[in-house]
C-alpha cells in the first residue's frame, strides 16, 4: 500500500528523516507531502511516532481530473470495496490548488456520489445505509491530478492531548517539535525558551529527549477501520512505551505572563514531563552552563501597535542572548526585518510557515 504524510511547507526533509528513523523508507518528497510504501503496521507506527507531520493518509488511487466527469469516473474506477463495508458511513473532505476544479464543495459531493455508486455495484445493493463506522475520505486536487485517500489520523497529528488550555496565537505541537529538531538540541544539553507561551517548545523538547512517542495516548481514525486488526495498535503502543528513556532534563520555559506559566505547568503534567518553569522578563535570562540552546517563538506583531512592541522586543533580545556565551539561538518569526532589528545576520535561515503565514527560523549557531 501507499501512504501519504502531509506536513507544513519546509518540513518535508524533517518528516522524511523521522520516517527513516522508524525503519520506513520514503518513496517521494513533494511540496508539503512525503510518500512511503508500507503495511498497516507501518501505518500504526507512523501514527504513534511522527512528531512533525500534520496528517497520515492511505492512498486509494490517483488520476488526472480536469472535469467533473473525469473526477466522477476516476473515483468510481477505484477498488472501494477493499476498504469500505456495505454500511460504511462516508465523510468526504477536500482541497484544491492550481487545478481547473476549484470548487471544493462540488468535488466533495461528486466524490461521495461516485463512491456510493461504486459500492452499490460492488455489493449488488440498491442502498448504502451508512449506519456503520465512519470512514473519512480525502480528495486532494493539485495541478489537475486527483488523489483519493483514507484519513488515518482523524484529529490532526498535532493533537497530542496534553494542551487543553491556550494562550493567544499558540504554536502547534508539530511545529514546536520541528523547531527543536532543527535546532539540533541534544538530550544532555540545557534548553531555554524565554517566551514559552503555552509551553509547547519545552514540552516537545522534553518528549524528544525522553524518546516519548507523541501519539501514544491518543486515538486515531484508523483504529475504527473494520478491515484493520486491532492488535497492530496495541503492539505499536507497547513498543513506544518500552522505548522511553530515563534522562535528566535541563529544560527551562519562562515567560513574563504568570498565567502562561500556570498553563505550562498543567500541560507538562498532562504530557508526563517534569520541567522548570519561571515567571521572568527576557532581560533576566541567565545560565551558568557553557553551552546550550535557546529556542523561541516571539510575538509577530501583526497590528500596528503590536508591531512596534514586537520590534522593540526584537531589539532587546540580542543582549541577553549574547550574554549566554557559547549558546546557539533559534528565533522563529514572521517579521521579515528581524535580522535588522536584532542587529546581526543569522548563520542560517529556514523558510517555514505558521497558520498559512510565511515565517523564517533564524539560527545563530554560537553567540560569543
Amino acid at each position: 500500500m501507499k501512504f501519504l504524510v502531509t506536513c507544513k511547507l519546509g518540513l518535508e526533509s524533517v518528516v522524511a528523516r523521522e520516517l527513516k528513523s522508524l525503519g520506513i523508507e520514503p518513496a517521494g518528497v513533494n511540496d508539503a507531502r512525503v510518500l512511503f510504501p508500507g503495511d498497516y503496521s507501518d501505518m500504526a507506527k507512523a501514527s504513534v511516532w511522527l512528531r512533525c507531520a500534520e496528517r497520515l493518509l492511505l492512498v486509494v488511487g490517483s488520476f488526472p481530473a480536469k472535469s467533473f466527469d473525469e473526477l466522477f469516473e476516476g473515483t468510481k474506477s477505484l477498488d472501494w470495496k477493499r476498504f469500505l463495508c456495505r454500511d460504511a458511513a462516508i465523510h468526504v473532505n477536500g482541497k484544491s490548488a492550481k487545478s481547473a476544479l476549484f470548487s471544493v464543495s462540488d468535488c466533495q459531493s461528486i466524490v461521495k456520489k461516485s463512491i456510493v455508486e461504486n459500492l452499490k455495484s460492488a455489493y449488488n445493493t440498491a442502498v448504502i445505509p451508512e449506519t456503520g463506522s465512519t470512514i473519512i475520505v480525502e480528495v486532494g486536487l493539485f495541478k489537475d491530478t486527483a488523489t483519493l485517500a483514507l484519513d488515518c489520523s482523524g484529529a490532526g497529528l498535532s493533537r497530542r492531548g496534553y494542551r487543553t488550555y491556550n494562550v493567544a496565537a499558540p504554536l502547534s505541537e508539530t511545529l514546536g517539535a520541528a523547531l527543536v529538531l532543527l535546532s539540533r538540541h541534544r538530550p544532555d544539553q540545557p534548553l531555554i525558551d524565554p517566551m514559552c507561551g503555552s509551553g509547547t517548545i519545552p514540552i516537545e523538547a522534553a518528549m524528544i529527549a525522553m524518546n516519548a512517542a507523541p501519539g501514544v495516548n491518543r486515538k486515531f481514525a484508523a483504529e475504527d477501520w473494520p478491515f484493520v486488526e486491532k492488535q497492530i495498535w496495541r503492539i505499536a503502543r507497547e513498543q513506544a512505551r518500552d522505548s522511553v528513556r530515563e534522562v535528566k532534563l535541563d529544560i527551562l520555559g519562562s515567560d513574563i505572563d504568570a498565567r502562561s506559566i500556570e498553563l505550562c505547568k498543567k500541560h507538562a503534567k498532562k504530557a508526563g514531563v517534569m520541567l522548570k518553569w519561571e515567571v521572568k522578563p527576557l532581560c533576566d535570562i541567565r545560565s551558568n552552563k557553557e553551552n546550550g540552546v535557546i529556542i523561541c517563538n516571539p510575538p509577530y506583531g501583526e497590528r500596528m501597535l503590536e508591531k512596534r512592541e514586537a520590534e522593540n522586543l526584537y531589539k532587546q533580545m540580542r543582549a541577553p542572548f549574547e550574554a549566554l556565551d557559547g549558546w546557539s539561538v533559534n528565533v522563529f518569526t514572521a517579521n521579515r526585518d528581524f535580522e535588522k532589528l536584532y542587529g546581526r545576520r543569522a548563520d542560517k535561515r529556514r523558510k517555514l510557515s505558521n497558520g498559512g503565514m510565511p515565517c523564517t527560523l533564524y539560527q545563530y549557531f554560537k553567540h560569543s
